[in-house]
């Protein structure tokens, strides 16, 4: 949608679609929120860089069947458009998928799953600098509640020093954080879904390329019928489909809106963590997370300015 347009839009039709954005964002939570004890199950029957390679191909697949159904466009017109692609899949895709499957090995899901949205702090921060996006009332307090919950959610674990998990956790944030404020940025002139499948087949290039150099290749070896079905469920529904939503959410909606808005994730992760993998939250985590709820649910039932539609 050119700047024009939006100018001319009309302001009941730009809240339907920010009621719809926010709708798919409700969605995706329940994706990626489910998705973090399913990668613990993989891992723990596979290496880091075998589930990874698995789960970014299996949504490779995955989007490129649905860009073909949907008879989309794989174009990227021109060489700068290929360089923003790739940058773009470092960033959101291939950094976002080895860092956390590391960091997972590394410590419990729950804290992992918490601890990679400290990815909306950083997007809030990369976006007034670069967007000239200036948080809003709303997200000032969203931002406060979050980093309040992860303050209370980090401090128990950094008291006998900072584990190599958390590090990489909140590298993970960050990676993505950078990720989507350069989407925004580079402003890519091609069919969005397009661009997304492209960003999933270069990151698993990348991380195939990793599995083959530090394992040599896919161990299976210790991979029974549940940790093959978590996998796969990762590929197709936390991989495929769901990256596919956040670009398209990335792409309607403000950086700092859509970032904020996903942190219901880390609520839904642990307390799918909980049922299924039997994990048991501590009454700090309980705090935290109800913190971290309540900065998810600013964001989702506010209304956004009609100024700040994006295309």
């Amino acid at each position: 949608m050119t700047v024009g347009e939006h100018r001319n839009a009309k302001p009941a039709a730009m809240g339907v679609g920010d009621i719809q954005a926010k709708l798919t964002l409700v969605v995706l939570c329940l994706i990626w929120g489910v998705t973090w004890p399913a990668m613990k199950i993989a891992l723990e029957q596979m290496p880091p860089l075998t589930m990874r390679a698995m789960t970014s191909g299996i949504g490779a697949l995955t989007l490129l069947a649905v860009c073909l159904v949907k008879r989309r466009s794989f174009r990227l017109p021109t060489a700068r458009t290929w360089a923003h692609v790739v940058i773009a899949s470092l960033l959101n895709v291939a950094s976002f998928s080895l860092l956390s499957a590391f960091a997972q090995n590394a410590t419990a899901t729950s804290r992992v799953a918490v601890l990679t949205y400290t990815m909306p702090i950083w997007t809030v921060l990369l976006a007034w600098l670069i967007l000239g996006e200036r948080p809003t009332r709303v997200q000032g307090v969203a931002l406060a509640l979050c980093a309040l919950g992860l303050a209370v959610l980090i401090r128990p674990l950094a008291a006998s020093g900072i584990p190599l998990g958390v590090v990489l956790a909140v590298a993970t944030g960050l990676s993505w954080a950078a990720g989507t404020v350069y989407l925004k940025w580079a402003r890519i002139e091609a069919d969005p879904l397009g661009v997304t499948s492209w960003q999933l087949t270069i990151a698993f290039i990348i991380i195939a390329s990793c599995l083959l150099v530090f394992e040599g290749g896919p161990r299976l070896a210790a991979a029974h019928a549940d940790g093959l079905f978590a996998a796969a469920f990762v590929g197709i529904a936390g991989v495929g489909i769901a990256y596919a939503m956040w670009f398209d959410i990335v792409r309607r909606l403000p950086a700092a809106t859509a970032s904020l808005g996903i942190l219901a994730i880390p609520v839904i992760g642990v307390v799918s963590s909980i049922l299924i993998l039997g994990e048991r939250p501590t009454g700090a985590d309980i705090i935290g997370f109800a913190l971290i709820f309540a900065a998810s649910a600013c964001v989702l039932l506010s209304r956004q300015a009609p100024g700040r539609v994006s295309g």
